[in-house]
């Protein structure tokens, strides 16, 4: 069975309404994350608190699954040794001197659970982001462990919560997670349903994605996650092939694209060739090594004819950058789910 995109139901009240439950979840992305600062308010300066009263840790480990968007953010920055391990366990090393943070936004996985009781058994100290009544919760009680309570089992917001407390202790960089919730309410007014295709950024995105096979890059690290993430949310709402990765694993896609027929007919019969597109995530990053590689990806789609996207943000933090960057993908690949159509 045939799909097709059909751009006027992105303008369509019916089409959207039926959209109106996720795109109003993704809308409530900057109020969530303000929730749960809030919420998690007072257990985090008691937290920080502590922290000063034993000193710096020896090391940060960041365990459980949601471990990696803790990595993105601390390596470049952690003045500490740091590591993300997303096992059900520690590290052998991990002892007294050590803090162990963990995200657990759903706070039910029973190896993120195992990790935490481990920590508390070793006598680490131990900061989780988590439901409080949730079994990462029960697990979580020790002399040395707070719990930061979370309750809209949001990962972005839960992560917020807890590198606002990392950077309290200046153990990471500027959080700010007012800065984080607006720049979120500024790509929702500017990608909600309500705007036209003319002035939406997201609906345009949408458009150029539905007759293409996406190749998504961001040049730092947190862009490169965002990437994936990205890409990931484009597969699932079209069950076509999207890509994201290094310079060096999606040049060889375009280099290997087929020049651009300017005598192609659109309107002959059969599918169209769905060409690759390149999707570029700009979070403002210029060190040297990000400008060269996206000079490469340029060129090379240039030279190929590959049609290129930018997706910028002028967020005031790394993690608002991140975050506005995949709202603002998130926003794209629905309203790409909205438009496809099958015959």
């Amino acid at each position: 069975m045939a799909s097709w995109f059909d751009e006027s139901r992105l303008d369509d009240e019916t089409a959207l309404a039926q959209a109106d439950p996720v795109l109003r979840e993704l809308a409530q992305s900057g109020a969530r994350v303000r929730r749960e600062a809030n919420d998690a308010a007072e257990a985090a300066t008691e937290a920080v608190t502590r922290s000063q009263d034993s000193g710096r840790p020896r090391a940060v480990i960041a365990a459980g699954p949601d471990s990696r968007l803790l990595r993105a953010v601390l390596e470049p920055w952690c003045p500490v040794p740091f590591v993300a391990w997303p096992a059900p366990a520690l590290p052998g090393w991990a002892g007294s001197l050590d803090l162990v943070v963990v995200l657990a936004p759903d706070g039910s996985d029973a190896g993120t659970a195992s990790a935490v009781s481990e920590a508390v058994r070793r006598g680490c100290q131990v900061v989780v982001a988590c439901p409080p009544d949730s079994l990462v919760a029960d697990h979580a009680a020790g002399r040395w462990s707070t719990v930061l309570p979370t309750v809209t089992r949001d990962q972005l917001a839960t992560a917020v919560v807890m590198l606002d407390y990392l950077d309290r202790v200046q153990l990471g960089p500027r959080a700010d997670a007012e800065g984080v919730a607006t720049a979120l309410d500024t790509v929702a007014m500017r990608c909600s349903p309500h705007t036209d295709l003319a002035t939406n950024p997201a609906k345009m995105l949408a458009i150029s994605l539905a007759d293409s096979n996406p190749l998504v890059w961001g040049g730092s690290v947190l862009a490169a996650r965002a990437a994936r993430r990205v890409a990931e949310s484009i597969r699932r709402a079209s069950g076509r092939t999207a890509l994201a990765g290094d310079a060096e694993h999606l040049l060889p896609v375009i280099e290997a694209a087929r020049q651009h027929n300017v005598f192609d007919d659109p309107f002959a019969e059969g599918p169209a060739e769905l060409r690759p597109m390149l999707v570029v995530l700009d979070d403002g990053a210029e060190e040297a090594v990000v400008r060269e590689q996206r000079g490469r990806l340029l060129a090379a789609a240039s030279q190929r004819s590959v049609r290129v996207e930018t997706v910028t943000t002028d967020a005031p933090t790394e993690v608002a950058r991140y975050a506005s960057l995949l709202l603002q993908g998130t926003y794209a690949a629905e309203y790409l789910r909205m438009g496809l159509v099958e015959d």
